[in-house]
């Protein structure tokens, strides 16, 4: 039995349709049952970093007084493991979660027996993703706020800057996962992209401290622009050519990687 898709296409560009709303009220209601423990995670990883790297390791880095400006080390990483943290649970719920929506649990193609359709199942789950990345960022700022870390009060739009960079990877990895037949590719992907990223994107250290031709490569990644953006916001030192271009280049991974999504869904799950 052919399943008709009729969700998106009939509103070019409209994102956030009844159907797909209806798809995020399905993931809130499966959230519902574990959100304490969710909560607990959201505070306790976060404390444990700020204060491992943070205060520890900052101890031996403000001594030696290394940083441009003489930002404490804790400041300087707290806003960067806001948005780390973000994309590294965005990154997750696009694979292994998506995957299993799609050939494990055969939950999508549960739902494509009602109206909703495999763009609204895309847009749904981004949503879900964006909620769920909303919530732990403003946990980890509530730890950064009382661990003293935040030297600006604008570091509160850091939140959203870390919800776009989770974005910016949701969309392109839900995209990929679309494709796939199994779990294989998602260790490498971890392995040889998220982590790299993690460490090399100007989160612990300024990139030009790299080597000279691996700069470029740091320049171009979605997490760079978000260490970025959220980083000049706590410290207070928005640049505002400099903010416009980091958050431009967000929303250009984000709207690629849906534009790529519509395609990889509608292949995948439209018969």
């Amino acid at each position: 039995m052919a399943v008709v898709d009729l969700p998106l296409d009939a509103r070019p560009g409209f994102i956030a349709s009844r159907r797909s709303l209806r798809v995020l009220e399905h993931d809130l209601l499966v959230f519902r049952r574990g959100w304490t423990s969710y909560f607990l995670g959201g505070l306790t990883q976060p404390f444990l970093y700020l204060v491992a790297m943070g205060i520890g390791l900052g101890l031996y880095v403000n001594r030696n007084g290394s940083l441009p400006g003489g930002v404490p080390y804790l400041d300087y990483i707290a806003p960067a493991l806001l948005v780390t943290q973000a994309m590294m649970a965005a990154a997750f719920e696009s694979a292994w979660p998506i995957m299993g929506k799609i050939a494990w649990d055969k939950t999508y193609q549960a739902a494509l027996n009602t109206p909703v359709g495999a763009l609204d199942l895309l847009a749904g789950d981004l949503m879900w993703i964006a909620f769920q990345t909303t919530l732990l960022s403003v946990l980890f700022l509530v730890v950064i706020l009382a661990l003293g870390a935040a030297a600006s009060p604008m570091v509160v739009f850091a939140v959203p800057v870390a919800v776009l960079t989770a974005i910016a990877f949701a969309a392109p990895i839900m995209a990929f996962t679309a494709t796939q037949t199994g779990d294989q590719a998602f260790n490498a992907l971890f392995r040889f992209g998220i982590t790299p990223l993690f460490l090399f994107s100007g989160t612990f250290f300024p990139i030009e401290k790299l080597p000279v031709f691996m700069q470029p490569l740091a320049w171009i990644t979605p997490l760079y622009h978000g260490v970025a953006a959220a980083r000049s916001l706590a410290l207070g030192q928005v640049e505002p050519v400099g903010l416009t271009i980091h958050l431009g280049a967000l929303v250009g991974v984000a709207v690629l990687g849906f534009a790529a999504g519509r395609a990889t869904f509608r292949r995948r799950l439209v018969v």
